[in-house]
C-alpha cells in the first residue's frame, strides 16, 4: 500500500492551494438572498448554489476546528425542513482560526457557496459543501446545540452506494439522495450536521494522525479480532465510520481493534481526503479494552518446512524497530525456516545518494534475531538498480530471503543481478533455476517502478523447494470506497495483473519442467484473495492462495479504513496443496494495534515436502 504519511504530508504542503484549486464552482446566478442551510445543501451531493454568494444564512455553531489546513466552524439550522435528503448543517471555512465565535452561538453568515474536493478533483473524492470567504455576526449566545442525529445499525442501510450516471463517468453527484436505501446517501444527507454514535466497536486502530474507525453494525462481517472483514467488492461494510476529535491530540484514545468506545461519541459529520465521512467529535466515548493480544503461531515440527512472508515497512539501519521485528520473528513466528522480507531498504535508507546495497540492513536484523534467542539466519537478495523499483525515493526497497542454515540450504547459482532474468531448466527430471537468487523477467514493463520478484532455490531434507518473493504494485491512485464514482475505478490493478501474469508464466515453466515441483509464491501481493490479481496468479491451476484455507473471519493481514483485508498472501503449487499436509496462519501482531511496528501482519505456511 502507499505510504499514508507521505500522502498526508503532501496534502498538508499544498493545503492552502487545495482550498482553492480543488474547488468546483458551478455556473449559477451571482447572488442569492434568504436561503437556509438545507437550501444550500440541496438533495444531491453538490449544492444548487455552488459558486453563488449567499447572505444571512443562520444556524447554531455546533463545532469549531482550530487546527490543520481546514479551519472554520460548523453551523446547523435548528428548524429543519421535512426532506430527509437535505442536510441541515454546513461547514464555514475561515482558513485561519475562527475568532469571536463559540459553540452555541446563533450566527448569521454571508459568503460564497463552494464545493471543495479533498485531495483534488483527480482523487475522485466527493465534494464537501462549504461557505467560504465568510463574514458573520453573532446574533445570540448560549443556545442549545441541535440534538445529534443518531447513526446506528438500524438507520444505516445495507446497500452501500447507488450506481453512478454512466453519462457522467459513473458519478453519483447528480443523483437525488436516497438516504433510506444507500449508506453513502445517508451520510451525505447528514454532511455538516451534529451526529452521534453509541457503544461502538473499534474496527481500525488509532493511527499517528489521531483518528480511528468504528462500526455501528457489530455483527457485520466480524473478524476474529473484532474488526470487519472485507470479503468482496460488493460488501463494503456500511457500518464503518471514521472518528476524529476537536479536542487535544493527547486526549484522543489509543485504541486497538476490538476495543469499544462506550457511551456517546458526537460531533459534526465531515468529509475528508483520508477516509471520507468522518465524525469530528466534540464528545468522545470512553475507551474500553477488548483485550486484544498479539498472536503466536505454532512451532514447525521436525519434518515440516515453515515459510513466512513479512513486510517490515521500509526497514533501514537508522530505524528503532529492529529489536521488535526480531522478537516478532523469533517469538510470534517461531523462527520460520525461510522468511521472505518485503520493504528492506538500502544501507542508508531514504538518503538519495546512489547507495543500493542492503547488507547492513539485513545483518542488523539477523544480529537482533540472534540476540532475541533465534537462529543465526543467512540471507540472499539482489540489489536493484538505483531508484528503479518504486517506494520511498533513495530507499531502494527490495525483497530478501532469510533462511536458517541449520534447517535448510540455499542453492547458489551465479549470474543473478538487477537486470538478468532467471530462467528454468530441467536437470535429471527436476526443475532448476538458471540463476539463484534471480529476478523474474526484470525487463518486463510490468515491473516499471515496482519491485521485481526474487526467486530462490532451497533444499529441505533432500527436497527442492523453489520460493518466489513478491511485492506487487501498490494501490496508490485507486479511487476510495467513498468516491463520487460508483463503482470505483481501481486503476492500479492493471499493473498488478501484468505482474501476476508474469509470475504465473514463470511458475508454469517450473511445472512444465517438473510437474510435482514444490513452489511457494509469497509476499505483499497488494491485492485481495478474491481479486483479479489472485485469479491470474492461480490461473490454470498453477498456484492456489492458501489464505483461503482459513475461516473467513481470519482472512486478513492489513486494516485499511476499518476494513480488515488480505494483502499478503502465500500461494502454493498443486503438489503442496494436494500432496502435503499444510497449515496456514495469518499471525495478527501489527495491523490491529495502535503501536504496530509494521502495517502488515506476517503469514506463515508449514508443510511437509
Amino acid at each position: 500500500m502507499p505510504s499514508k504519511s507521505s500522502a498526508r504530508l503532501a496534502a498538508l504542503t499544498v493545503a492552502a492551494v487545495c482550498s482553492v484549486a480543488s474547488s468546483i464552482v458551478l455556473t449559477s446566478p451571482a447572488h442569492a438572498d434568504s436561503v437556509r442551510v438545507h437550501d444550500i445543501q440541496g438533495t444531491t451531493r453538490t449544492s444548487p448554489y455552488a459558486g453563488q454568494a449567499v447572505t444571512d444564512v443562520t444556524g447554531i455553531v455546533t463545532g469549531i476546528r482550530t487546527y490543520g489546513s481546514s479551519r472554520g466552524f460548523w453551523i446547523q439550522d435548528p428548524n429543519p425542513d421535512a426532506d430527509p435528503a437535505t442536510s441541515e448543517g454546513v461547514f464555514v471555512f475561515t482558513g485561519s482560526t475562527p475568532k469571536g465565535v463559540a459553540v452555541g452561538d446563533l450566527v448569521s453568515v454571508s459568503g460564497t457557496v463552494t464545493e471543495f474536493v479533498p485531495g483534488g478533483a483527480s482523487s475522485g473524492n466527493q465534494a464537501l459543501t462549504e461557505i467560504t470567504k465568510p463574514t458573520f455576526t453573532v446574533v445570540s449566545s448560549g443556545n442549545a446545540v441541535p440534538a445529534a442525529t443518531v447513526v446506528d445499525g438500524r438507520s444505516v442501510p445495507g446497500a452501500y452506494a447507488p450506481t453512478g450516471d454512466a453519462a457522467a463517468g459513473n458519478s453519483v453527484n447528480g443523483l437525488t439522495l436516497r438516504p433510506s436505501k444507500y449508506a453513502l446517501d445517508l451520510y451525505e444527507s447528514l454532511e455538516g450536521m451534529n451526529v452521534q454514535v453509541s457503544d461502538t466497536r473499534v474496527v481500525g486502530a488509532t493511527d499517528p494522525y489521531t483518528e480511528l474507525w468504528v462500526t455501528v453494525k457489530p455483527w457485520e462481517n466480524r473478524s476474529s479480532g473484532g474488526g470487519t472483514v472485507y470479503g468482496s467488492y460488493t460488501s463494503q461494510n456500511t457500518g464503518r465510520i471514521q472518528i476524529q476529535s476537536l479536542g487535544a491530540s493527547a486526549d484522543f484514545p489509543k485504541a486497538n481493534v476490538g476495543d469499544t468506545l462506550a457511551g456517546t461519541t458526537a460531533g459534526p459529520l465531515d468529509y475528508n481526503q483520508f477516509g471520507g465521512y468522518t465524525l469530528v467529535a466534540n464528545q468522545l466515548g470512553t475507551l474500553e479494552s477488548g483485550g486484544l493480544e498479539r498472536e503466536t503461531t505454532e512451532k514447525q515440527k521436525r519434518g515440516e518446512l515453515a515459510v513466512a512472508t513479512y513486510n517490515v515497512e521500509n526497514l533501514d539501519p537508522s530505524d528503532a524497530t529492529f529489536e521488535a521485528h526480531a522478537a516478532a520473528i523469533v517469538n510470534n513466528l517461531q523462527s520460520p525456516d525461510i522468511v521472505s522480507l518485503e520493504e528492506i531498504q538500502d544501507n542508508n535508507g531514504a538518503v538519495n545518494d546512489g547507495t543500493v546495497a542492503a547488507d547492513r540492513t539485513l545483518q542488523k536484523l539477523i544480529d537482533a534475531i540472534v540476540a532475541a534467542g533465534g537462529p543465526r539466519y543467512d540471507w540472499r537478495s539482489i540489489d536493484p538498480a538505483n531508484n528503479t523499483d518504486g517506494g520511498e525515493p533513495g530507499g531502494n526497497i527490495r525483497q530478501a530471503f532469510l533462511f536458517n542454515p541449520e534447517r535448510v540450504s540455499f542453492t547458489d547459482r551465479a549470474g543473478g543481478d538487477a537486470t538478468t532474468a532467471a530462467g528454468v531448466t530441467e536437470v535429471r527430471g527436476k526443475a532448476a533455476l538458471t540463476v539463484s537468487p534471480g529476478r523474474i523477467d526484470p525487463a518486463n514493463a510490468a515491473w516499471n517502478s515496482s519491485r521485481k520478484p526474487l526467486a530462490g532455490e532451497f533444499t529441505f531434507r533432500g527436497r527442492t523447494v523453489i520460493v518466489i518473493a513478491n511485492h506487487f504494485n501498490s494501490k496508490g491512485g485507486d479511487q476510495g470506497l467513498t468516491s463520487q464514482y460508483q463503482p470505483v475505478a481501481r486503476s492500479s490493478e492493471t499493473q498488478r495483473h501484468q505482474q501476476a501474469t508474469a509470475v504465473n508464466a514463470f511458475v508454469k515453466d517450473i511445472l512444465a519442467a517438473e510437474r510435482n515441483a514444490d513452489v511457494v509464491t509469497l509476499g505483499d501481493i497488494n491485492d485481495f484473495e478474491f481479486s483479479g490479481t489472485a485469479k491470474i496468479l492461480e490461473s490454470d491451476g498453477a498456484l492456489w492462495s492458501a489464505v483461503k484455507s482459513l475461516p473467513r473471519g481470519e482472512r486478513y493481514s492489513y486494516v485499511y479504513q476499518g476494513n480488515s483485508q488480505v494483502l499478503d498472501q502465500i500461494l502454493v503449487s498443486p503438489s503442496i496443496r494436494r500432496g502435503c499436509d499444510f497449515e496456514y496462519d495469518s499471525v495478527h501482531i501489527n495491523a490491529e494495534f495502535n503501536d504496530q511496528i509494521s502495517d502488515h501482519d506476517p503469514q506463515v505456511l508449514r508443510f511437509k515436502p
